[in-house]
């Protein structure tokens, strides 16, 4: 399967945005990136313009393309009559001429197949079978028909577009020839694959980068005069109403509206049957194919790029011919758009309830229908959760509310003191341990400044320091406790978090364990002290004991010798 749109999940940040700008909702929603449904895309190209990370791309095909030209053959380029306001031209000799030094056999413009289907709209039109009629030139518009508005279908122009008409007149010139499309439309790479006479598809983007690459400068080409034999009206066709302007006649029986830009077409498609006698140009792109996704843009924007169409289709207008005019009625280009059926399914009310009870909706009321998922209503929701292209937690309001409920029941039932401050010191959350930590009376102290409640200079300090506090032992003489304090400064919020962890406790212990030690210690020395008096009066009775004894028996000894130290 080819992806024709390709995403950088890296990029892709759940904001939901191209959900909420894709007008029949292809895009799911797969571990947190978002992803193209292929049988439900209608390459309108929206998602690749809305997306504030840029996480979309269109597939090139330059690869392919670049090897068709280095093959040899006979490659023609179809180049979109849009190419005017994208490269800021008015000659297409000068894009024709460059294309060849690409490599390319031949160039033309897509103009001469949207003559062809101009003229059938006509031939269609003169039969007045249609109770309306809607143009078949815009592939994304014929898709969200085929696959959304079946109703409609039956008024959709049985006609080829201008290049699947131009791809034909091309085989029936050159039979062996390669052709490639080039233009701003992402929904011609899907409708050249499904035609089989499309080869390959450049978008301008493509283009701009293989000239770029090859330094050829496309402005500077030398113009070429170019025998096209006639004025050609349906270059017309790239702007607003330009289907209807390239009519030489209106058949009687309708009124000629062109409606361009998806909204405005779903608003159409929605009320088709109750509408009657319309020609309806349809393009998906606002201001139609000038402002294509994958046009190139300048100065003026779309304004601009519609008065540089009408003043290239003016200036061909006002040639003479120089040659026989084309006739190529001979060739079929009427086609069957079939009705696509998407694969998915269709859940019951009882399911529709039961995904709704899962984000808490369990009332209509409770139906937010805010948009916020991408989806516009709480029961489309639902149905893609249904079909797998949408997860539960993508409901934002529910997802807050629960985080916001989680939060609150953890900060409330935290054993520790919970508080947070803002920039000005004022008081956004606190919890009933933090109220009793520091003696605040107040009911709800929200809102209050922090100087009214309690000591906060450790705020202070630590904002002005720019440096967190942690760990440190504060004594809060209103309630005669002690805490842990730390102070976490939250910067991308300009905010002060502080938790205080009750440790009265445990310092009291200290304090009454130290106290006996003290006691012990104090009772030790006294200890110690006495027994020290106690030895000495012992030594120092024993001292005098010691000399009464020696003198005594000296005496005994002197009377037991004779005068010559004999025993007598």
């Amino acid at each position: 399967m080819v992806n024709y749109l390709e995403f950088k999940d890296a990029r892709c940040k759940d904001c939901y945005k191209c959900l909420r700008e894709c007008p029949v909702k292809a895009i799911e929603v797969f571990n947190h990136h978002a992803q193209i449904i292929d049988n439900r895309c209608i390459l309108c190209g929206k998602c690749t313009r809305v997306c504030p990370q840029n996480a979309k791309r269109v597939h090139s095909e330059r690869i392919e393309v670049e090897n068709l030209l280095k093959d040899g053959g006979k490659v023609i380029a179809s180049v979109a009559p849009s190419f005017v306001s994208s490269f800021g031209l008015d000659d297409f000799s000068t894009i024709k001429t460059a294309l060849i030094k690409l490599g390319f056999f031949d160039a033309e413009e897509t103009a001469i197949g949207a003559k062809a289907v101009s003229e059938e709209y006509l031939k269609i039109l003169d039969t007045k079978k249609y109770k309306n009629f809607i143009t078949s030139a815009c592939p994304a518009v014929n898709s969200m028909i085929q696959l959304y508005y079946p109703d409609a279908l039956q008024y959709l122009a049985p006609v080829v577009s201008p290049m699947v008409a131009h791809a034909k007149i091309l085989k029936h010139r050159y039979p062996d020839c390669k052709i490639v499309f080039i233009g701003p439309c992402i929904a011609k790479k899907r409708e050249a694959k499904e035609s089989t006479l499309i080869d390959g598809v450049l978008v301008f983007e493509d283009l701009l980068e293989m000239l770029k690459d090859n330094k050829i400068e496309i402005k500077i080409q030398s113009k070429q005069t170019v025998l096209d034999g006639q004025a050609n009206k349906a270059r017309y066709y790239p702007i607003s109403r330009g289907i209807i302007k390239s009519f030489n006649r209106y058949p009687d029986g309708y009124e000629y509206v062109a409606v361009d830009g998806v909204a405005k077409c779903v608003e159409v498609l929605d009320n088709i049957n109750s509408l009657s006698g319309m020609f309806l140009e349809m393009n998906s792109c606002e201001y139609a194919c000038i402002n294509g996704p994958c046009s190139l843009k300048n100065a003026g924007g779309s304004v601009k790029a519609n008065e540089a169409v009408r003043s290239y289709v003016q200036q061909d207008l006002n040639k003479p011919m120089t040659a026989d005019i084309d006739d190529y009625s001979f060739l079929d280009f009427s086609c069957i758009h079939q009705r696509i059926c998407p694969k998915e399914h269709t859940p019951t009310e009882q399911q529709i309830r039961e995904i709704l009870q899962k984000t808490g909706k369990n009332t209509i009321e409770d139906e937010l229908n805010c948009g916020a998922c991408g989806y516009s209503t709480c029961r489309e929701k639902a149905w893609a959760v249904f079909n797998g292209y949408a997860n539960i937690d993508m409901c934002l309001p529910y997802m807050r509310e629960r985080a916001e409920s989680m939060s609150y029941e953890m900060i409330q039932n935290s054993p520790n003191g919970i508080i947070l401050l803002d920039g000005d010191y004022k008081i956004l959350e606190l919890n009933g341990r933090a109220k009793n930590l520091l003696g605040i009376e107040y009911n709800d102290a929200c809102g209050m400044y922090a100087a009214d409640c309690f000591d906060f200079s450790d705020f202070v300090i630590a904002k002005s320091k720019n440096q967190n506090i942690h760990n440190k032992k504060v004594y809060i003489s209103k309630t005669d406790s002690y805490v842990e304090l730390s102070i976490i400064l939250l910067k991308n919020h300009s905010l002060l978090y502080g938790i205080m962890k009750d440790i009265t406790e445990e310092t009291t212990y200290e304090e009454k364990l130290k106290s006996v030690k003290l006691e012990t210690l104090k009772t030790t020395d006294e200890v110690i002290k006495k027994q020290m008096r106690v030895a000495q009066e012992i030594a120092s009775l024993l001292g005098e004991t010691t000399a009464e004894t020696k003198v005594a028996l000296l005496k005994l000894k002197k009377t037991l010798q004779d005068e010559n130290g004999e025993v007598k």
